[in-house]
């Protein structure tokens, strides 16, 4: 499942997670938009320097073996 981690800087208190079966972002007009089936969950304009970061398991199923490497 989808999930991002938001973080600002100077407001760790202010962490958070957002996951969703259906969660896509976007950039738009200056802002961070995560949206779902149903619409924005979340936006954050670019201007308050917040890290957003992946932090599912990128689609990988648990009985799926990984993409080899090249060597």
């Amino acid at each position: 499942m989808p999930a991002y981690l938001i973080r600002q800087p100077g407001k760790p208190i202010e962490d958070v997670v957002v996951a969703d079966p259906h969660l896509t972002l976007g950039f738009t007009n200056g802002w961070a938009v995560l949206t779902d089936e149903q619409g924005i969950c979340f936006a954050i304009p670019a201007q308050a320097g917040a890290h957003i970061q992946r932090v599912d398991d990128l689609g990988v199923d648990d009985d799926q073996e990984p993409a080899p490497t090249k060597e």
